[in-house]
């Protein structure tokens, strides 16, 4: 049955790239920008971000071959709000710090599960697909918190030693991780419910690999 109205242009293949595209774009300008305003932790996010987005493309060898638009700007989100909201808070946190870096986190999380799902023959059955992402969220978390340790140590930055106790930055961190887990709880929802069931990924990415789901669903082009 042919697609029409809404559907057809969410859908459409060429406008899928083109609009990824332009987020990734956008992706590159705000690492340069975050790199000369001296917001190195913020830039190197943002690289590692792009880089997930331009796997697909650069390993297919197509420029077709792209995350959905949809996944790939909840991951740019999260960098835009940064910028819009630097220094307000509520309740004493940060918006431009903890929170952003939370739903940062998880978008990553997002981004690998739906290049696992789409562009490979990953199968994933309902519930696994949200622990996957929680998981993935977690882990993600670990490795940026290590990064930052290592810059502080190596590069004597002051991600995490920035005048505080130790006791209060294993404190922040434990906090960050409770927080980071909740936030890919939502992304293993958001994963499941939309991209795989209503996202139709498949019909618009043409390199995606087609496979039969463990949950009975068949995909096909």
């Amino acid at each position: 049955m042919s697609n029409s109205g809404l559907s057809s242009v969410v859908e459409s293949r060429r406008l899928n790239a083109v609009l990824a595209g332009a987020i990734a774009v956008f992706l590159v300008v705000a690492a340069v920008a975050q790199f000369v305003a001296g917001e190195l932790e913020w830039a190197g996010f943002t690289v590692g971000v792009l880089v997930v987005v331009l796997v697909p493309p650069l390993a297919k060898r197509r420029a077709t071959a792209m995350l959905p638009w949809e996944v790939v700007l909840l991951a740019a989100l999260p960098i835009v709000s940064r910028a819009l909201v630097a220094g307000e808070s509520i309740g004493g946190m940060t918006l431009s710090g903890r929170i952003t870096t939370y739903i940062a986190v998880a978008a990553v999380a997002l981004l690998i599960a739906v290049e696992l799902d789409v562009f490979t023959r990953v199968k994933m059955n309902h519930r696994f697909a949200v622990v996957f992402v929680v998981v993935t969220t977690m882990a993600a978390a670990g490795i940026w918190a290590v990064v930052r340790w290592l810059s502080d140590v190596l590069l004597s930055t002051q991600f995490l030693y920035d005048g505080r106790a130790e006791a209060v930055i294993e404190e922040a961190l434990m906090w960050d991780f409770v927080a980071a887990t909740i936030a890919g709880a939502a992304a293993g929802v958001l994963f499941e419910y939309y991209f795989r069931r209503h996202a139709r990924l498949v019909r618009r990415i043409p390199e995606a690999t087609p496979g039969e789901r463990p949950d009975g669903e068949l995909c096909t082009r």
